[in-house]
């Protein structure tokens, strides 16, 4: 009920304040939001959150690469550096308020249906959101996984993102699927686990997409 309440008030805020404030400060009022839900979801299930390397977030655009397994990092993620432009399918863009306001944050729709269309609009469009000074968020399995699947096989987007304009891949791994289930109102109670790796640079956007998925891998192992 907080949730849905909150989200209409919210939406409206961001759609009619983007008309007029420069898209970092509308995303800081959606961070506020989003921090406000998430510190909601604590208090009333228990739900928390321990984040380590919080100091490899740099000051300058990069390519975020994390694991998906719930809605929560969709969230989460997007408060860790503004602006911050996510890569999203885009049926969620047509949902009423809740798109709208999306859709005014700059983010990266794609159809998840059209592969290599998709691919070079993720490195077209993010290209130009980095040299306008975004961080890229990308989920590179492209779904969400069930926790006891681990990690999945990644596309070679945030790869060729960060080799073509030359920036790091910050990865970042979390189990928030063990708490927070997937299409399921069932959460559980516990502090899901955040850890945020170096920076992986390098040309090559092969080896740094497979680096990049190596560290996930190895850090989702150690957290669960």
């Amino acid at each position: 009920m907080i949730f849905v309440s909150s989200l209409i008030c919210i939406s409206l805020i961001i759609i009619f304040s983007s008309f007029f404030l420069s898209t970092q400060s509308v995303q800081f009022v959606g961070k506020i939001w989003i921090l406000f839900i998430l510190k909601s979801l604590k208090i009333l299930c228990g739900i928390g959150w321990e984040v380590k390397g919080i100091e490899n977030i740099p000051n300058t655009p990069f390519v975020m690469a994390a694991n998906h397994q719930s809605p929560w990092e969709s969230f989460f993620l997007q408060t860790l550096f503004l602006p911050t432009s996510s890569i999203m399918k885009k049926e969620l863009l047509i949902i009423p308020f809740f798109g709208w306001a999306i859709s005014r944050l700059k983010p990266i729709s794609i159809n998840r249906k059209l592969k290599v269309e998709s691919l070079k609009k993720v490195i077209e469009i993010g290209g130009e959101r980095i040299r306008g000074g975004y961080a890229v968020l990308v989920f590179p399995e492209g779904t969400r996984k069930k926790p006891e699947d681990g990690i999945g096989r990644f596309g070679n987007s945030c790869g060729l993102l960060a080799s073509n304009e030359a920036v790091p891949i910050i990865p970042i791994c979390h189990n928030s699927g063990k708490y927070w289930k997937n299409r399921s109102f069932k959460k559980k109670s516990g502090n899901i686990n955040v850890v945020i790796g170096k920076p992986i640079n390098g040309s090559d956007a092969k080896r740094l997409t497979e680096e990049t998925r190596s560290w996930i891998k190895q850090t989702y192992f150690e957290i669960n």
